[in-house]
């Protein structure tokens, strides 16, 4: 197979570590958007994670020559009017840490019980190269907020979000079992079938 190189548009170091991982293979190489913070950012404002995902996707690959790979995603709690959603990454204000919007989210749903419980990560990655948009794909996983964090690996609500079927957080599983398991994993999937077949 050719080798494919993808810029994420992204200064997050987390989120890179579990593309690369999800990559793997030699032939799939992601690096982070250069000079990320000098370029102007996107105002990610759009009221869903595809729209937010393609704007900024497109917007950042009209800087550079490679194929520019984008996502938003977050967190739904369908008892909180599927908060914090869009908002995940500034749930607890612009400047807030994922330890913050952990912490409020845990706030806002200590009055819940069982069902009210619920939540969905969802993930959509777009790819796009000099303005155009390649592929719009989008996967999510279903699980439940724990009354307390839990775990010490993963980022953002990774220590919040327990999968049924294993009964951990998303903090408490390796990083092999967190990509076959996790929204942005099975998205992830979606992307290497399109960019290899």
């Amino acid at each position: 197979m050719r080798p494919v190189s993808l810029l994420l548009a992204s200064s997050n170091q987390g989120k890179l570590r579990e593309y690369r991982e999800l990559a793997g293979a030699a032939n799939l190489g992601i690096n982070l958007f250069p000079d990320f913070s000098t370029v102007p950012p996107f105002e990610e404002s759009a009221p869903t994670f595809a729209e937010n995902a393609a704007g900024k996707a497109l917007y950042y690959s009209r800087f550079v020559s490679v194929t520019v790979l984008a996502d938003d995603s977050g967190l739904v709690v369908p008892a909180l009017g599927g908060a914090p959603g869009v908002y995940s990454a500034r749930y607890a204000g612009p400047q807030a840490t994922d330890a913050d919007c952990v912490q409020k989210l845990l706030r806002e749903m200590q009055h819940l019980e069982a069902n009210q419980r619920r939540a969905r990560f969802v993930c959509v990655i777009v790819l796009a190269r000099q303005g155009h948009a390649l592929a719009v794909v989008s996967d999510f996983v279903d699980g439940c907020i724990p009354r307390d964090a839990l775990g010490a690996s993963g980022f953002g609500y990774d220590p919040v979000f327990v999968l049924p079927a294993l009964d951990r957080t998303f903090a408490q599983l390796s990083a092999e079992e967190k990509n076959q398991y996790s929204h942005r994993g099975r998205a992830f999937a979606k992307i290497r079938d399109y960019l290899f077949s």
